[in-house]
């Protein structure tokens, strides 16, 4: 990250995840999805090795980023949390986690909607992976709470060609691009036409009509 942002900013990051999921995301999910049932992630530090991290209770709760929980639980199939998941779990792995979840979750969404192929596994991991460790170290720098998990997970080499740029997947390519560097001077988002559109099916047609455009 070149800078930390600063709380405005993140604010208006987390408001766009909301305002994207509420209006493109949500009314493509299709019967069947909420009752989908989360897969148990790995334990967070404070239910493994590494335990003494700020807690869930202490700085997310009635915080800004709770948003995150909300959108993550319209994904439940997406979604991997600590096998002891209570207000005890450390805050870092917990919105990791969660904003992992929103990732890939949009991304096969996304995908499906636009009558594409939904991307492999792996790759939607990925997607989850990025989401993880850029928002998972936006917050852990805001709340000074740094986490032995995180880092752990961004040691790991990342494969940026499986991640989806905005002339394949905007919504998900958009939210990956801004949390990169939510600190840069240029804070216009990524895909600005998505603001003109009322739905994927607005989406869609926008990127046929790119991709057959002379």
């Amino acid at each position: 990250m070149i800078g930390a942002p600063d709380t405005l900013t993140i604010h208006q990051l987390l408001g766009r995840i909301v305002y994207f999921h509420a209006l493109f995301i949500a009314p493509d999910l299709g019967e069947g999805a909420a009752s989908a049932r989360p897969a148990h992630g790995v334990p967070c530090c404070n239910h493994g090795p590494a335990p003494g991290q700020v807690t869930v209770g202490h700085v997310v709760d009635g915080s800004a980023w709770s948003v995150l929980d909300e959108v993550s639980a319209a994904l439940p199939a997406h979604r991997r949390p600590c096998p002891a998941s209570s207000s005890r779990c450390c805050a870092s792995c917990h919105i990791s986690a969660v904003a992992a979840a929103v990732a890939s979750g949009w991304a096969a969404v996304e995908a499906r909607a636009y009558q594409q192929p939904v991307p492999a596994g792996d790759r939607l991991q990925e997607c989850g992976r990025a989401a993880a460790v850029r928002l998972g170290r936006v917050f852990a720098d805001q709340h000074a709470c740094p986490c032995p998990a995180l880092e752990q997970i961004a040691s790991v080499p990342a494969d940026h060609t499986a991640l989806p740029g905005v002339g394949e997947l905007p919504l998900t390519g958009e939210l990956l691009a801004l949390w990169a560097d939510p600190a840069a001077i240029t804070r216009q988002p990524v895909a600005s036409w998505l603001n003109h559109c009322t739905g994927l099916a607005d989406v869609r047609r926008v990127l046929q009509r790119r991709r057959t455009a002379p």
